[in-house]
């Protein structure tokens, strides 16, 4: 009698060739390719690094992409664990993993291009265009244009520093099955920015998670894990691999809308919330005051939510965001903490401890070893 696992495979439909920068890649084979972008003022050639794992049986066909911006490290070690993990011999369609699409950006630690420009906002791009639209045609034709489905990988920008969350258009099905399998802490339906890569490639018929955690320039565990885990949820779901860790315990928070606290005076920061904290209105979550700390100005909440992301840097202007807070659906919503006191600290040391917080390490999954898929 013949095992389950071997009559399965026979139903499966064998897998095709994909061609990606001129390279073929047949069905159970993996390769990685130096996709030529442009030439350095030197005359050296500058490649982006590509690695596709085509399955050995039909299915969807995956991108993964890291470091658009290029000081948005997580993304690149999240798809070095991923590529770990999968097999040609038993992946059901094709994963085309990109960990550095930005490679200027990365090379120079930089979030841009070296013409200052955002490669984020410089889709789908143009073979005639700047250098970022240039770049941007190029992983839009070899890359995007075969695949359909996309993870785009980040993390805060500018000393900011997110909790684990995907963005993405919660109202199409498919992409709300994919996100519900991510399972990621927050989830939250985020309209499209002209010139995103979520946007083109979401106006071609992909369907697209915007994975954002962390911070730049860092590695943060915590964060790769849950990307990591997240990726393999929703292959599984897709059916293009067989096994995936288990959904954390705690359900994603479902964030309707969000907004930026401001700060309202210049001055030292100091805030009494981490990402991933639940706040309630009027609630005090950080001061503003002046070197010596004579002077202080409290920040309050103007509502119920959950802290998504904020600044690292203590020194702030008069007007620079400090704290972003994302307003929760009504399932998601908790009962509020006791109210804070509104009196300012007279020292940092007196802050006081932070409120209330969604557990990052929801996902308690630990890395699945090669041979678990």
């Amino acid at each position: 009698m013949q095992s389950r696992s071997r009559t399965d495979e026979k139903k499966r439909s064998p897998g095709m060739p994909i061609t990606v920068a001129s390279h073929t890649i047949s069905p159970d084979e993996r390769l990685r390719i130096e996709m030529p972008a442009s030439r350095l003022p030197t005359g050296t050639w500058l490649s982006v690094p590509v690695e596709v794992i085509n399955g050995k049986h039909k299915g969807p066909r995956l991108w993964l992409s890291g470091a658009v911006h290029g000081d948005e490290l997580n993304g690149v070690e999240i798809i070095r664990r991923v590529l770990r993990d999968v097999s040609p011999a038993d992946l059901s369609g094709t994963v085309i993993a990109v960990p550095i699409v930005n490679v200027y950006g990365f090379i120079e630690q930089s979030r841009y291009l070296p013409d200052r420009r955002d490669l984020n906002r410089s889709f789908p791009g143009s073979p005639r265009g700047s250098l970022a639209s240039r770049l941007a045609h190029l992983f839009m034709q070899e890359v995007v244009s075969q695949c359909t489905h996309g993870i785009d990988l980040h993390t805060g920008s500018n000393h900011r520093t997110n909790v684990p969350q995907i963005r993405a258009n919660l109202e199409d099905p498919e992409t709300r099955r994919c996100a519900d399998a991510f399972a990621a802490p927050v989830q939250m339906h985020s309209s499209t920015r002209d010139g995103s890569l979520r946007e083109a490639a979401t106006e071609r018929g992909i369907h697209v998670l915007l994975y954002e955690a962390g911070e730049p320039l860092r590695f943060d565990e915590a964060a790769i894990r849950t990307g990591h885990n997240g990726v393999l949820r929703v292959m599984k779901r897709l059916g293009m691999i067989q096994k995936a860790p288990p959904r954390p315990r705690q359900k994603p928070l479902n964030v309707v809308s969000s907004s930026w606290l401001r700060a309202r005076r210049s001055g030292v920061l100091h805030l009494t919330v981490a990402p991933g904290d639940m706040v309630h209105p009027r609630q005090i979550i950080g001061w503003v005051m002046d070197a010596f700390g004579d002077e202080s100005r409290a920040i309050r909440t103007p509502n119920a939510g959950v802290v998504l992301g904020l600044t690292n840097n203590p020194l702030v202007n008069q007007g620079d965001g400090v704290v972003h807070i994302g307003r929760l659906s009504e399932e998601s919503t908790d009962s509020p903490p006791a109210d804070e006191p509104a009196q300012a600290p007279a020292a940092a040391s007196e802050i006081g401890e932070a409120p209330p917080r969604l557990e990052q390490a929801a996902d308690q999954s630990v890395d699945v070893p090669p041979d678990a898929l």
